[in-house]
């Protein structure tokens, strides 16, 4: 039997389930050209990367909602009808994206128009009837007034506490679920366009929430929430698949993440605006982080590798990580900065945390790993998440084996300045140092990366969260529930299952 991880998108997913020797590209059927346009398979994703940020449920300019098929044909406040079936140049669907009299394309706002050929085809379709294609099964519409419905509780990729530890917010199916942490009561469902969501993180100041995510294999999405308000103010759409890491810079004007299409990127948190784009790395970019000042983010990713990047230049700067083969033995999935230094915490495929510094103080050299400062004990599995506590003292890290979680606690109240005589036999290429040069150098790494408290749990763990007063560590995965770990301990003091559940014959809204 064939098992498949739960991070891979549906696009990839088909492809693996594909009978051997089956070649897509040859064997598919030839588009007849002149067949009618297909809403679902050409005009949704068009609708879905340029319109549809703007005009859903939670975040309807001009009272237009392009998501629900219904409200899209009815159109918004002031154009009169979204679509007239036969006639493109009566729809204002058209119409705003077309120059007007002055020459001005109206929509979308703030983005690049239409390509001209995507107008075409837009204009065919409504010419051709606007028929609505979309099959029974993919017609379910959630809101903020029909909310997902579970039968039993999803997995959970990603936590977040407030910073003031009122509120935790939780990853669900096309949602985000505000707990109280204390008794795991649901205060809030923001309700969005990503039916995957992949990471949820507080702003500095925690008014708003930032969360990644999209729909696999179609869309990634930003959103950017109020969170007194529970008011959706950016739905950014980027990439044809979901996107990973989020992070916020210090000042809380910009947001970081990284994408299946190998980017790592900047937008303003205000607008959505891109502000930073770079492809340097060579797999799916699961995670970043900006530094202390904000001036550069980490970002970090499947091809085993931590790259710091320079925000105002859009600028690669280094490989924070050796790119040495085998000095890395499996890719990262998760990077949390220190809360005073520009030191930053790796885990992925190998179990083993690793601490490295962000700027070189040594000149690179052949196989060398200069930028690691401290390497810990490996837990048995695979870590999906790092969470440093506030004090920047001890850290935690979450992850899985064959069904199986675990979260680790580990100290790092340690000296990471870089002695003067570990500095020089790090100047030299790795071949030249002695046995007593590596044994000095592995010592220091070493010295005082002790694990503290393993705690074994039922399911696989994907998300691990310190409470700001550092007292408390949420950790969740794959069956749904939210332990509630004492950090000093190491017991689970509770368990929390926010999501609401109904009968299993409750069905969806379907549209």
């Amino acid at each position: 039997m064939l098992n498949f991880p739960h991070f891979l998108p549906a696009s990839v997913l088909a492809v693996l389930l594909l009978p051997a020797g089956f070649t897509a590209a040859a064997d598919a059927p030839k588009e007849d050209p002149n067949a009618p346009v297909s809403y679902y398979r050409k005009i949704r994703p068009i609708f879905e990367a340029n319109c549809q940020g703007c005009h859903q449920p939670a975040k309807a300019k001009g009272g237009f909602v392009m998501t629900e098929f219904a409200a899209m044909v009815k159109g918004g406040d002031d154009d009169g009808p979204g679509l007239v079936p036969g006639k493109p140049e009566a729809s204002s669907v058209v119409k705003n994206i077309i120059p007007d009299e002055k020459g001005e394309v109206q929509m979308p706002k703030k983005a690049d128009v239409l390509k001209a050929e995507e107008v075409a085809v837009i204009r065919r379709w409504i010419a051709e009837g606007a028929v609505d294609d979309t099959p029974a099964n993919a017609r379910v519409v959630y809101t903020t007034e029909h909310p997902p419905v579970y039968t039993t509780a999803p997995l959970v990729t990603a936590l977040d506490y407030a910073p003031d530890g009122s509120v935790l917010a939780v990853s669900g199916f096309h949602e985000v679920l505000l707990v109280n942490p204390a008794t795991g009561a649901l205060a809030a469902r923001l309700v969005g366009l990503s039916e995957r969501i992949e990471s949820v993180r507080f702003s500095p100041d925690g008014k708003r929430l930032a969360v990644t995510g999209g729909l696999p294999g179609r869309a990634g999405e930003v959103q950017v929430w109020d969170v007194a308000e529970r008011k959706l103010l950016v739905s950014k759409s980027v990439t044809a698949d979901t996107v990973y890491g989020g992070s916020w810079s210090p000042d809380g004007t910009m947001i970081a993440f990284g994408g299946a299409d190998k980017s790592a990127r900047v937008i303003e948190a205000a607008t959505g605006k891109q502000v930073f784009f770079v492809l340097t790395h060579d797999d799916w970019v699961q995670d970043t982080v900006f530094s202390v000042k904000g001036d550069y983010v980490v970002s970090v990713g499947r091809d085993m590798t931590a790259k710091l990047l320079e925000v105002a230049s859009q600028r690669f700067v280094d490989n924070i990580t050796s790119i040495t083969p085998g000095a890395l033995k499996g890719g990262l999935q998760a990077v949390a900065r220190h809360p005073q230094r520009d030191e930053i915490l790796v885990g992925g495929s190998t179990g083993e945390p690793l601490i490295y510094r962000m700027n070189r103080q040594v000149d690179r050299k052949i196989g060398d790993d200069s930028n690691l400062v401290r390497k810990y004990p490996a837990i048995d599995g695979r870590l999906w998440s790092v969470s440093y506590a506030p004090d920047g003292k001890t850290f935690a890290a979450g992850g899985s084996l064959d069904g199986k979680g675990m979260v680790a606690t580990y100290n790092c109240d340690v000296d990471t300045k870089l002695p003067d005589d570990i500095k020089g036999i790090m100047n030299k290429v790795s071949t030249e140092r002695n046995a007593e040069e590596v044994g000095k150098v592995n010592a220091w790494l070493t010295a005082g990366a002790v694990q503290l408290k393993l705690v074994p749990l039922p399911c696989g763990i994907y998300a691990v969260e310190f409470k700001p007063d550092g007292t408390e560590l949420a950790a969740a995965g794959a069956d749904g529930k939210i332990r509630i770990i004492n950090a000093a301990e190491g017991t689970v003091a509770r368990e929390l299952q926010p999501f609401p559940l109904a009968p299993a014959a409750a069905q969806p809204v379907v549209k």
